[in-house]
């Protein structure tokens, strides 16, 4: 004997009542997900050069305070530096602080402020130039940041 069931069409007074409070809460949690997630993508566009940036600042902390040395350590990132100067003979200390010293381009530095970072090679390059602008001067100093190794140079022209 064969069975044969049949399936009715769901009448419209037999459909569930709609709940609004879960129909609300489900659009909330889609806002707050949504919001959420352009709100890290925001910080995540904007801080995307923040360890270069920092760097950057370290470095002219240093030159500010005039522990030459020690900026030149943030330069060559590498805080033993003294232990084998040979390593840097295509710079040597001498070299920087002629550069970065008191009688250099940019004179006793008594102020800064990291104002810009930018890829210039749009995500190709190895490195970041970052903007700090000296002692209120119009035009900013531009030092290139290594990304690998968080060592600083003069920016590619």
């Amino acid at each position: 004997m064969v069975l044969i069931c049949c399936v009715w069409p769901m009448a419209l007074m037999d459909a569930k009542p709609v709940d609004e409070l879960a129909e609300r809460r489900r659009r909330t949690i889609i806002a707050a997900a949504i919001a959420t997630f352009l709100l890290v993508a925001f910080f995540a566009w904007e801080l995307r050069f923040w360890p270069e940036e920092r760097i950057a600042d370290k470095f002219f902390s240093r030159l500010q305070a005039q522990d030459f040395e020690g900026a030149y350590a943030v330069w060559m990132g590498d805080p033993g530096w003294k232990q084998h100067p040979e390593k840097y003979t295509r710079y040597p200390f001498g070299q920087f602080y002629l550069d970065w010293g008191p009688s250099g381009e940019w004179g006793t530095i008594n102020s800064h402020k990291v104002v810009q970072a930018d890829n210039p090679l749009r995500g190709r390059g190895s490195g970041v130039i970052v903007q700090v602008q000296v002692n209120g001067r119009p035009i900013p100093v531009k030092v290139w940041v290594e990304k690998s190794d968080k060592t600083l140079s003069f920016p590619p022209e």
